[in-house]
């Protein structure tokens, strides 16, 4: 299958599809994406912004103010602060917020490619950013999430108020796992100890989480916290970190009926990182230690990274066009 006819720009747009399908697959796996990646993308997107700027002034009439200039517009214009507005009040993570800039520079406009009879993408609005079109059918295709998680747990069995937003997993899978803890020392919650701060605490204090689970009483114990703490890492799966084991100088108690100021050392930890650990209170932290030291199997939420569906959104945009406009009319 060849490409009969495309602009040059739009053909060099066609560049981003396996860059964001590297970028999807790196986040599913790490959640964490390097800044590094979105320079020469923006490069390469104001670059053609300004060629293909040049080629609509050229055309003039209808061509410049409406297949140009107005999407154009909306894609800086509008795609461009909302990005950054869902990153500052939280909504968005910072490589979601820089993915969606690129995003409204690299596609203002609809691109067009003539394949063999067809012509993509095949639905396209009268007047409309390209870059928006893949954010909304990003926002259609995550909206799918839930309910497959719900048809998961239902085929195996699985009832309950959290079905939609998560699955059951072993306690040993939690260090190697990305999310969110939906239980308590009470039961399940919709809200929970993020696992990468926990990842955090456990390489501040030098410990794993077999050990932990080993000797609750002892760690419990604020005196077991270790004089000079190893470096949290920001909670990456992949981190290189030092276990030693929880080694202290300082004598430990192993009374397990003790009351402690501080059980676990959660409050000393969080005022000893130089900066957050997700949000993640101290009482957040101690539940969670809690429940991870009592239970098996624990429900956790994967927390989808967004970019996913952005790369899904991308493809469809590519392919059908606008979901959006295509569920309205």
């Amino acid at each position: 299958m060849t490409l009969a006819f495309a602009s040059v720009p739009d053909l060099l747009r066609l560049v981003a599809l396996p860059v964001f399908a590297w970028i999807a697959v790196r986040d599913i796996k790490t959640r964490r994406v390097s800044g590094e990646v979105w320079i020469p993308l923006a490069l390469l997107g104001a670059a053609l912004l300004v060629w293909e700027g040049w080629l609509a002034s050229n055309a003039g009439g209808t061509v410049w103010t409406h297949e140009f200039l107005l999407p154009a517009a909306i894609s800086v214009g509008f795609v461009v602060p909302i990005a950054y507005l869902f990153w500052w009040v939280g909504g968005f993570g910072g490589a979601d917020a820089k993915a969606l800039m690129v995003l409204a520079v690299l596609f203002p406009t609809f691109p067009q490619y003539a394949v063999g009879d067809w012509t993509l993408p095949l639905s396209t609005p009268p007047i409309g950013a390209f870059s928006f079109t893949i954010l909304t059918n990003a926002v259609i295709g995550g909206m799918l999430i839930p309910v497959a998680l719900a048809l998961r747990n239902a085929a195996a069995g699985r009832f309950g108020t959290v079905m939609v937003i998560g699955w059951p997993i072993s306690w040993e899978q939690v260090p190697e796992t990305h999310g969110t803890l939906l239980e308590s020392p009470d039961g399940v919650s919709r809200s929970g100890l993020d696992l990468d701060a926990l990842r955090m605490y456990l390489r501040w204090r030098g410990l794993s989480l077999a050990d932990v689970r080993e000797a609750p009483d002892r760690f419990r114990d604020p005196a077991t916290l270790p004089e000079e703490p190893n470096p949290p890492t920001d909670g990456a799966v992949t981190a290189d970190v030092r276990v030693d084991g929880g080694a202290t100088a300082e004598t430990e108690r192993t009374d397990g009926d003790a009351a402690y100021d501080d059980p676990w050392g959660a409050e000393a930890f969080l005022d000893d990182i130089d900066h957050g650990a997700y949000g993640t209170t101290p009482e957040e932290l101690r539940e969670g230690l809690e429940t991870l030291v009592q239970k098996e199997t624990v429900w956790i939420s994967p927390g989808m990274p967004f970019l996913v569906p952005v790369f899904l959104g991308m493809v469809i945009a590519f392919t059908y066009g606008d979901l959006l406009l295509g569920l309205v009319l």
